[in-house]
């Protein structure tokens, strides 16, 4: 694991990046603001998502027990028509563990799902979500963008979240407060016809009516 405390040529202050699933136990250390589980999707998966027509990409939003993620994933597949076969149950299958390490990490009893679909500069400003915890994964397109703030204004350096990575951001209501200023943001793409594909999980403490400050975000 490396946790970073300093600025780097590779990430930011703050930022604990490794290689492996257990690498987001960081994100529970004090000082850290954000972790990445740094992996390349496979080369079968990351061809077939680059080639399949944007309608057929699934999209969703909702909030469950993380029990239940599986089979909404699945059916969130099915609404979109996107082909059955072994990349789709990949797909299904790393998303349904995904959200079982995040809510096993936070204790987290519901958690806000949102598969998006994003092809324009919706939240392209930096800022940090008025959340707990937040999970994103892009499994399709550029990835989350990140860096230090001094002081609110953007970053001089932005780093790049790599497609197929998850990171572990921490938001306003962290019972912690970090100094790194780490901000994160939606990389801006209107225009070029890129098409993302996007996980997003939050904690969520009930399954009833959201806290009205609670971000529509997309990242």
């Amino acid at each position: 694991m490396n946790f970073v405390t300093g600025v780097t040529d590779a990430t930011a202050v703050g930022v604990g990046i490794g290689d492996d699933p257990a690498s987001l136990q960081t994100f529970l250390e004090p000082e850290c603001a954000a972790a990445i589980w740094q992996r390349a999707l496979p080369s079968e998966i990351e061809t077939w998502l680059n080639t399949l027509d944007a309608e057929r990409l699934p999209r969703g939003r909702v909030t469950l027990p993380p029990y239940a993620v599986a089979n909404t994933i699945e059916h969130l597949c099915d609404m979109s028509e996107l082909p059955t076969g072994a990349a789709r149950d990949w797909l299904e299958s790393d998303i349904a563990s995904l959200a079982g390490a995040f809510s096993t990490l936070l204790g987290a009893k519901f958690l806000r799902l949102r598969l998006d679909v994003v092809t324009t500069n919706s939240c392209r400003k930096f800022h940090i979500d008025a959340i707990k915890a937040r999970l994103i994964c892009t499994y399709r397109g550029t990835g989350t963008q990140y860096g230090n703030s001094v002081d609110g204004v953007d970053p001089d350096t932005v780093f790049t979240v790599p497609t197929g990575s998850p990171i572990l951001l921490r938001g306003t209501r962290w019972r912690e407060k970090p100094s790194s200023g780490l901000l994160h943001r939606s990389p801006p793409i209107e225009g070029t016809g890129e098409a993302r594909l996007l996980l997003v999980l939050d904690e969520v403490q009930s399954p009833g009516i959201e806290p009205e400050h609670i971000q529509e975000t997309l990242h």
